[in-house]
């Protein structure tokens, strides 16, 4: 009986996954590189969100039970978060404080990515690339602009299935800005 409690549902291996592709995308060298991003753990949590928000995206689009996911792959997100607040240092009276900073930034950015999108031309994106994470420069804007419009396409052709079972659920960013 009280196994139960220590055992994993399949959905929070599914989510951990999720989670884990997320990552391994947010922590692309190629976005650190050339002044994008500047590798700090604001600008690590600045690309985990947008990947998350673009996967989120596709999960709420999709029918049950992706909406049931998307939730469990944001609660695996602010664990991870936490768990990586104590990793580095942060006490236990801290961490809810920064957790609750973190919520409310990584909610506000997701609503402006989500208004951001929704525009057919990349003006609003690039400002809210420029606004979320301090991307210097139109050039780069652009390209993250144009980053994120690549795996949006490229997330809703996948369906379901595919994004659950796929390993890589994002496109090489080399290959999208060619």
């Amino acid at each position: 009986m009280i196994l139960k409690l220590f055992r994993s549902r399949p959905r929070d291996d599914v989510a951990a996954s999720l989670f884990e592709r997320v990552n391994a995308a947010a922590r692309a060298p190629q976005l650190y590189r050339d002044g994008w991003v500047v590798d700090t753990v604001e600008g690590r949590f600045e690309l985990l969100t947008l990947h998350a928000v673009l996967l989120l995206r596709r999960l709420r689009a999709l029918p049950a039970p992706a909406p049931d996911l998307a939730q469990e792959f944001v609660d695996r997100l602010f664990l991870e978060i936490e768990r990586a607040f104590r990793e580095i240092g942060i006490g236990d009276l801290a961490v809810p404080k920064r957790m609750k900073a973190y919520a409310k930034a990584f909610y506000g950015r997701a609503a402006s990515y989500d208004e951001a999108l929704a525009e057919k031309d990349n003006m609003a994106l690039c400002a809210a690339v420029e606004r979320n994470l301090g991307v210097p420069g139109a050039d780069v804007q652009i390209e993250l602009a144009l980053y994120m419009r690549a795996v949006e396409r490229h997330l809703a052709a996948l369906e379901f299935a595919e994004i659950v079972s796929s390993t890589s659920l994002f496109p090489d960013l080399r290959t999208v800005l060619k």
